[in-house]
């Protein structure tokens, strides 16, 4: 399985303006590409580098890799756009966004990520040094940083391309590291159900509750903060939006590794497997006040089951995912269905045998329900059959559909 492991680069004064020269000139002339890709509707690698190649080198004085990396970046934004514009990410055809994403040639930021494979960057992990390709040429002895079980990936399993970027006035790389699978576990004796919420983040059907009462207590600050310092609009209060910017999003996606971490582990040490609800199109489907909306467009539901995903396949554990209708009305005891079951956000009381839990938990415990009917019926004779293999490899889970749900378990390794 692919994984990414980010190192701190730490260059000198010299060094940083070589790699920022770098990212400046690959950048630019991703951006020229983007133009010619657009003007001509030539979106394929190697028709494009018909029109772009010498040009680039040319221009930019970029070498032959670095050239065929940045057509090659241009190429894939572009498939990128065009999948998020079938699937309707970007609103309907003929919308003011959709026209906007699909009437006008990509732009590429100064700074943004270019990518590097083992002939421009090659790394002395043991030394904590790598040599890099710039504009200015080959530059060595480049320091980094890594905690030990970030250098021991990279030591045994780094493999592919590498990125570099450069945030907030500090450089980066991010590593491409194949790491292998552990033996899924094809036949667990039963599943830990996980509802996710915005009170609470994750609920077990354990009865654990992971609140996320602190983290909607920053996030309320951090928004009232940032309306307070737009509305100054002083050059102090810009430097300070621009310094707290990614502050929120890396908090919340801290918690969302510790909470995806404990659950995996768990129901590894049990031997169990791990329910989710699939909550895909959750945003367009509700319908909120004004005061809810930043509320519940703050909800990193999708990252934290990203993250317990890429976990429980690293770990062998297999993932169900189910139907999520009903789960907060329906009663875990006798199945009765009712509006009025959920008494409030807390709490749940069944109309029909009275039966009274955490409102949360109630819904793990039917997630955690849904998800051994499904493996059920998917796995009577033999495990759940993969489908058809699609773009991606063995980087996406297997999964079969059932009852208008779907249930996954991880990839095996070619010739495992």
């Amino acid at each position: 399985m692919k994984l990414t492991v980010q190192v701190r680069l730490l260059p000198t004064p010299v060094q940083a303006a070589a790699l920022e020269a770098t990212l400046s000139a690959c950048n630019e002339a991703a951006n020229w590409v983007s133009g010619v890709a657009f003007e001509k509707g030539v979106r394929r690698n190697f028709e494009l580098r018909e029109h772009t190649y010498g040009e680039i080198k040319a221009r930019w004085g970029l070498g032959a890799q670095a050239a065929q990396h940045v057509i090659k970046k241009t190429c894939d934004a572009y498939a990128t756009l065009k999948a998020n514009l079938t699937a309707g990410n970007l609103g309907k055809p003929g919308s003011r966004r959709y026209r906007k994403a699909a009437e006008k040639p990509l732009v590429f930021r100064p700074q943004g990520a270019q990518p590097y494979d083992d002939r421009m960057l090659s790394w002395q992990t043991a030394a904590r040094r790598v040599s890099i390709w710039t504009v200015a040429g080959r530059i060595k002895d480049v320091a980094f940083t890594a905690s030990p079980e970030q250098l021991a990936m990279l030591g045994m399993y780094r493999k592919g391309e590498s990125d570099l970027l450069m945030r907030d006035g500090m450089w980066f790389l991010l590593a491409t590291c194949d790491v292998p699978a552990a033996e899924p576990n094809t036949d667990p004796h039963d599943f830990l159900g996980v509802d996710l919420g915005i009170v609470n983040i994750a609920t077990t059907s354990d009865g654990e509750i992971m609140a996320g009462r602190e983290l909607n207590r920053i996030r309320t600050r951090e928004r009232k903060l940032r309306t307070k310092l737009q509305k100054k609009n002083t050059p102090s209060a810009k430097r300070r939006l621009k310094k707290r910017r990614y502050k929120e999003a890396r908090r919340a996606k801290d918690i969302n590794h510790k909470i995806a971490k404990h659950v995996v582990a768990e129901a590894e040490r049990t031997g169990r497997g791990i329910a989710l609800e699939d909550l895909t199109g959750i945003r367009e489907r509700v319908r909120l006040r004004k005061p809810q909306r930043a509320t519940h467009s703050s909800w990193s539901f999708a990252q934290l089951g990203q993250f317990i995903a890429y976990k429980a396949r690293r770990a062998g554990v297999p993932m169900v995912y189910v139907d999520p209708a009903y789960t907060s009305r329906t009663c875990a005891e006798c199945g009765h269905i009712d509006r009025a079951n959920r008494v409030s956000q807390a709490w749940f009381a069944c109309r029909s045998c009275g039966f009274v839990d955490h409102a949360d938990r109630n819904g793990s415990r039917n997630i955690r329900a849904r998800a051994r009917e499904l493996w059920r019926r998917g796995a009577e004779s033999a495990a759940p059959a993969p489908p058809p293999r699609q773009r991606g490899g063995a980087g996406r889970e297997r999964s079969i559909a059932a009852s208008g749900a779907r249930c996954a378990i991880p990839a095996l390794a070619p010739g495992s």
